[in-house]
């Protein structure tokens, strides 16, 4: 049902913005969205044709809007609400789609006046994915109980999985689930730069999760580099895990390179038996060999692959064992990065032979020691980067990879698109 006389409003129109724009219009909704003042003439003229109202500023979009969504940075959203939030309509609803809510909270506090609801949320997956049975958090954090409603009613034209949860709760979840599972696509990404070679030319990654590996970090170097860099720096619990997965692949590596393999196998098995269960090859797994069959963009023949350590997997596990968290508890806030990432990982502690094969390769083979070096330096720094707080040099390092991952970013994007939307079509259908 569409809400009558209720106009909704988007303040940022990038990536999100538009997608959420064209929801809402294809459900009936009036649209009201602006992006920075200077960018009035190119949106008319990019996007005059699909019937929205396109607005000069976040002045005129708060003043008329019933229901306001500000889909803009994290790294921004202080500011924003600062500059536009006086002009909020008198008892409208006002959410933002930043993926950290704590800092948006506190603008929405700040600078909001006392008479307007606060119904936030966050689409968890990117621009690229249709929102349908996608999960979406909505967040009651000020606002009685029509109101509320009100903003339910709207954000079902999504037709999302909706997830209601606190914004501590979001904050919390979304630390668990993302951050070092960015890290680890990231620095992938960072390590084959590093290295001056395309990993669909290493005879390392032409098998199904390491495929699968190659594939995301393309989705994400695809993708704007302030998405990733506000969830990591400004939720400040996504730096305790971050720190634990640096840790963990630390001692990982110091292990294997001291050559104690015995402390290696103990600690990966340890963690094995914590995340996954003692009976794990019999477990049903996230994925199965047909999705990964079509996981590919390997130009090397299959008989020419080489075995890999798979230390970003390894570690990842250590990390979920040193930290007490199970990752199955998260899978209801799930993003399609966590998805594939937590479904290679379990594909590999699940198959006992390949989960060997890792292990001896990590203990034995000094090539890929050598490889796994250049891995844990990335690894180290981006979380150096992260540390400190620097936008800028999270900038400089992402948009530095991506340009040498460039002319492969949309044949990634592509093939990730394609294979979460399967794992979605299964899920619905089971």
């Amino acid at each position: 049902m569409v809400l009558a006389n209720f106009e909704i409003g988007i303040i940022g129109a990038g990536d999100m913005g538009m997608l959420y724009a064209r929801r809402f219009k294809q459900a009936g909704y009036v649209v009201n969205i602006c992006d920075t003042p200077d960018r009035f003439t190119e949106l008319e003229a990019k996007h005059g044709h699909l019937g929205l109202n396109i607005l000069r500023d976040g002045y005129a979009v708060s003043r008329r809007s019933d229901f306001i969504i500000y889909s803009v940075p994290a790294v921004n959203i202080g500011r924003i609400v600062e500059e536009y939030g006086r002009a909020t309509k008198v008892g409208a609803i006002v959410a933002g789609q930043t993926s950290v809510k704590t800092p948006e909270i506190l603008a929405f506090e700040k600078h909001l006046p006392d008479d307007v609801h606060i119904v936030t949320c966050h689409s968890m997956h990117g621009p690229n994915i249709d929102t349908k049975g996608q999960p979406l958090a909505i967040i009651r954090h000020r606002s009685d109980d029509r109101h509320y409603a009100m903003a339910v009613e709207a954000l079902g034209a999504l037709e999302s999985r909706v997830i209601y949860l606190t914004y501590e709760e979001h904050d919390r979840i979304t630390a668990d689930t993302q951050a070092a599972t960015h890290l680890s696509f990231i620095s992938l990404g960072t390590a084959w730069s590093l290295q001056g070679y395309y990993p669909w030319l290493n005879p390392q990654f032409i098998s199904g999760i390491n495929n699968v590996k190659v594939a995301m970090a393309l989705r994400i170097y695809a993708s704007k580099w302030h998405v990733y860099a506000g969830l990591a720096i400004m939720n400040p619990l996504a730096k305790k895990q971050l720190q634990c997965y640096v840790e963990s692949m630390t001692t990982l590596y110091k292990l294997m390179v001291a050559g104690k393999r015995q402390e290696f196998r103990d600690l990966v098995h340890e963690a094995a038996d914590f995340v996954f269960g003692r009976e794990r090859s019999r477990k049903k797994i996230l994925l199965d060999d047909d999705i990964l069959d079509q996981l590919s963009l390997s130009q090397v023949p299959k008989e020419q692959g080489r075995a890999n350590s798979h230390l970003s997997l390894l570690s990842a596990a250590v990390c979920w064992y040193r930290m007490g968290m199970s990752p199955y508890d998260n899978l209801i806030c799930q993003t399609p990065p966590f998805r594939m990432w937590l479904g290679i990982v379990e594909y590999l502690f699940c198959h006992e032979g390949m989960l060997e094969e890792a292990i001896e390769t990590a203990l034995g083979d000094r090539y890929t020691q050598a490889e796994d070096l250049v891995f844990y330096t990335a690894v180290t720094g981006w979380g150096q980067c992260i540390e400190l707080g620097s936008f800028e040099g999270y900038r400089e390092r992402f948009e530095k990879t991506a340009e040498f991952l460039s002319h492969k970013l949309g044949e990634g994007k592509d093939l990730s698109t394609m294979i979460i939307k399967k794992l979605t079509d299964r899920d619905e259908a089971s």
